[in-house]
């Protein structure tokens, strides 16, 4: 073979729309299979497979890994709202928005002070509350950067924790004739969850020259500062979150084998094998993880694992031959593994021995997570000179709210 033929295919430049990218990605998918297939082929023929296709299997799929992350970008580009917002804006939030370009500016906070006065809504903590536009463009931003966030329940509260009442066993109920008496039936046993929410933070830094200049629209350049950086602090926690100051992340909750479950914990599916895929059959346990759910939950179930992880299962073929990983029908679309969908969140632990690299679930019923209103911004001019610093805060809280909801994959023996 030719040093061509066994090169793996190149970005040379970012496409510059989402068609182009995931073009250029199927095609690298297209010769992902070539070369998969001979490297099975030739496990098949000398239970071995040559060094050489094995490279080539490896550095397509990092590029099949560099292609998704443009695609990624693409993605979130796209959905950055335009600065200029169309439809009819409010007397109000036409005033809150100048109260607030003027305290980010100038440090101007009477016109803040005489709106929240009017509204009665004064911090007690410091700061004042973002425009609604800005709290807005951060959520939905969050959404498409934060995985757990995207598949997860969210509530907003008002408050600093939720209290969720939750019945394990269900409700209790029973047959009876038409006429026979009605047996007064077993009261549920209920638990109550409680998801406090924690305070997450940044605090980017602007000159003045870049306050003071009126082309640059200074909401959107918060959002954009703190957003990003929000995004990966909450998709950290949402998986591997201890619980303080931090949201609880599922992979943090007690794990049991799967057959041993009970309410409270996590149950799993072992590999087979420590640190790997069992050599014989080793898809079966995805099979197996995904019926560990009962139907209602799986029917709405998700893959979450990391790039690399599904850069493993990429290579797995069912018993006639087809591929159990497909690439996304369309641009901006997620990849699918035996007709689920997947989610990549780069916190899930890369494969490794007794490591929780895969779960498997409904993550809508599953995770909670718990959003206090507004976004709170403190101006400060004075601790970093030249700079003006914007203490940026949110309070956001996470936690498994039905734990026979998620299933996890273990990388060991059993």
């Amino acid at each position: 073979m030719t040093t061509h033929e066994n090169s793996a295919p190149e970005i040379k430049a970012i496409p510059e729309t989402m068609t182009a990218a995931f073009d250029e990605f199927m095609e690298a998918f297209s010769e992902f299979k070539q070369a998969n297939d001979q490297r099975l082929g030739e496990i098949e023929q000398k239970l071995t497979a040559d060094v050489i296709t094995r490279d080539k299997v490896e550095r397509i799929n990092k590029a099949m890994d560099e292609q998704a992350r443009v695609i990624d970008q693409l993605a979130l580009k796209k959905l950055r709202p335009s600065l200029g917002r169309g439809g009819a804006i409010s007397l109000e939030t036409s005033e809150r928005k100048a109260a607030f370009d003027a305290y980010i500016r100038r440090g101007d906070e009477a016109a803040l002070r005489d709106l929240e006065a009017k509204a009665m809504a004064t911090s007690s903590d410091g700061g004042y509350l973002v425009p609604d536009e800005i709290d807005g463009e951060i959520g939905r931003r969050l959404a498409s950067i934060s995985p757990i966030r995207g598949l997860a329940t969210v509530r907003q509260v008002s408050g600093a924790v939720l209290k969720k009442p939750f019945a394990p066993a269900g409700m209790a109920s029973g047959w009876v004739a038409d006429t026979a008496a009605r047996p007064q039936t077993d009261t549920p046993q209920l638990t109550e969850l409680s998801f406090p929410t924690m305070e997450l933070y940044a605090m980017p830094a602007a000159t003045q020259s870049l306050l003071d200049d009126a082309a640059v629209d200074v909401e959107a350049w918060i959002a954009g500062e703190v957003d990003i950086a929000f995004a990966e602090q909450e998709g950290t926690a949402f998986v591997l979150g201890d619980g303080t100051n931090k949201p609880k992340g599922f992979l943090a909750y007690n794990t049991v084998a799967d057959n041993a479950w009970a309410w409270g914990s996590l149950g799993y599916k072992a590999t087979g094998a420590a640190g790997a895929f069992a050599s014989a059959g080793p898809s079966d346990v995805l099979l197996d993880t995904v019926y560990a759910l009962k139907a209602g939950h799986r029917q709405n179930g998700t893959f979450v694992m990391n790039r690399k992880t599904q850069g493993e299962i990429r290579k797995f073929k069912d018993a006639d031959g087809n591929y159990l990983w497909l690439p996304p029908a369309g641009p901006g679309l997620q990849a699918s593994l035996m007709g689920f969908p997947i989610a990549e969140a780069e916190d899930m632990p890369d494969i490794a021995t007794n490591a929780f690299s895969i779960a498997f679930g409904d993550f809508k019923a599953g995770y909670l997570v718990v959003d206090r209103t507004g976004v709170r911004v403190l101006r400060d001019p004075y601790s970093a000179k030249p700079y003006v610093l914007f203490y940026t805060t949110k309070r956001v809280g996470g936690g498994v709210q039905n734990f026979e909801a998620i299933k996890l994959i273990k990388f060991a023996a059993n």
